[in-house]
């Protein structure tokens, strides 16, 4: 598929914002963690900008983006519809859970509620956004059962390094809490690794050959090509990228996701003040850099099963 810019910040950004609240909805929900009023205020502001962010930049691919809105009513059959409706659900308990860092108005009971709200439609949203992709029989490297996690993963993880931030500002990022988010990087790689293992074996259901209904006489193979130029469902849907430089593109997501955070991470747990702050600062740019990377290769990677018509393989 031909990477759009508008979709990788959509699912970059909204994934990194879900990530951050699911985190300070846990900070909350467990007192796990110490927090200053202050800085929860405006790392949750920051959560929900780069969600709505995220959501906008959605309708930006669209040819008419102000019709947008209807999909909301497909939302019996639809992920796309469900995504949407439970990111809008999560604004109201995301506010409430928001003003109650500082305003003594909100009841305890209130804000525990709100938080258990925005933790759970934080991740049902962010599930609802990898079975749009998952649902697509007609993408073999999407229809499969690492794609949902793959996506909640990666954002809880980018919303980690988020966090790690937040407790820096705080002053409790100890040793032990920025372990804790190196263990959720790593896991989350892992997840990541075990997708491209599997799209790597796996065997296509579908052929030239089960495409064309000729299968059953034989090896199918195009006596001419039906176009002189690429047309536009070959520029959209049969994207394609060479193999070594895939190989190439995933080592760099690792390195900048994983291996560079996780360095930062282990050297900041040893620090403190400002150079600890900076260390971190540094390991979120590089962590979010890894998932653009990885998420320009999960379109770039996956082609339509239409692109079989035209002699390519999926």
């Amino acid at each position: 598929m031909d990477p759009a810019y508008s979709v990788i910040l959509f699912t970059s950004s909204s994934g990194a914002g879900y990530g951050l609240i699911a985190w300070l909805a846990l900070a909350r929900l467990t007192s796990l963690w110490h927090i200053s009023p202050v800085t929860a205020l405006i790392a949750c502001l920051v959560a929900l900008v780069l969600i709505t962010v995220g959501l906008l930049s959605s309708t930006f691919h669209l040819g008419h983006p102000e019709r947008a809105w209807r999909a909301l009513s497909q939302w019996k059959t639809s992920w796309l519809s469900r995504e949407g409706i439970f990111a809008l659900l999560t604004y109201p308990a995301a506010l409430i859970f928001t003003a109650g860092w500082i305003r003594p108005e909100v009841p305890p009971v209130l804000m525990t509620a709100a938080a258990a709200a925005t933790l759970v439609l934080a991740i049902i949203t962010v599930i609802s956004t990898g079975m749009i992709y998952a649902s697509l029989k007609t993408i073999p490297r999407w229809h499969n059962s690492w794609v949902v996690p793959v996506y909640v993963a990666l954002a809880i993880a980018s919303g980690g390094l988020l966090f790690t931030l937040v407790l820096a500002v705080s002053k409790s990022a100890s040793q032990k809490s920025l372990i804790a988010v190196l263990a959720v990087l790593l896991v989350s790689w892992m997840i990541k690794w075990l997708y491209w293992r599997f799209i790597d074996r796996q065997q296509p259901e579908s052929t030239t050959g089960t495409a064309t209904g000729l299968g059953h006489l034989g090896k199918v193979t195009q006596l001419e090509a039906p176009h002189t130029s690429e047309n536009y469902l070959l520029k959209e849907m049969g994207f394609q990228i060479a193999r070594k430089h895939a190989n190439k593109l995933r080592r760099m997501a690792v390195n900048l996701g994983l291996l560079i955070p996780g360095i930062l991470l282990i050297l900041a747990g040893v620090l403190h003040g400002t150079t600890q702050l900076a260390l971190l600062v540094v390991a979120l740019v590089f962590g979010l850099s890894g998932i653009v990377v990885e998420r320009w290769l999960f379109f770039a990677e996956a082609r339509h099963a239409v692109t079989l018509f035209y002699g390519r393989s999926l």
